[in-house]
């Protein structure tokens, strides 16, 4: 029988995967800010062309906006932790599943293991027990 663990993928910190980190973090921030601003044309249009209540159209806007900008902040923050850490650091990067094969008088425990993929610059170099 075959089953799904998840196995997490950590990277080492290298002054090109920082480098790449930062800009996939800036690149996420700037679409985040061209969604807010097409909300807001959207809204106004919607508010000039409709007869539903200002105000709800108001609040469901408004509820969309603030997601994206709780996303940014938290794309902020994370963008100020990336620069305090030094290069050699592991960092968490993803989560994938794994297909782990089962069998009779296997150790559950063994194979439940958690297990971590370290990457250093897109290369696998360890994948180990935690």
């Amino acid at each position: 029988m075959k089953i799904i663990k998840k196995v997490i993928v950590k990277q080492i910190l290298t002054p090109t995967s920082k480098q790449r980190l930062t800009a996939n973090f800036q690149k996420e921030k700037v679409q985040l800010e061209q969604e807010c601003q097409q909300l807001n044309f959207e809204k106004r249009k919607l508010m000039q062309r409709t007869h539903l209540s200002k105000e709800s159209i108001e609040k469901k806007f408004a509820m969309e906006i603030k997601k994206r900008e709780e996303k940014m902040a938290l794309i902020d923050f994370k963008l100020s932790q990336l620069e305090r850490l030094n290069y050699g650091a592991e960092i968490v990067e993803t989560e994938v599943d794994a297909l782990v094969e089962v069998e009779l008088g296997m150790n559950w425990y063994e194979q439940m293991q958690q297990q971590a993929i370290i990457i250093k610059d897109g290369i696998v170099i360890k994948i180990e027990n935690v």
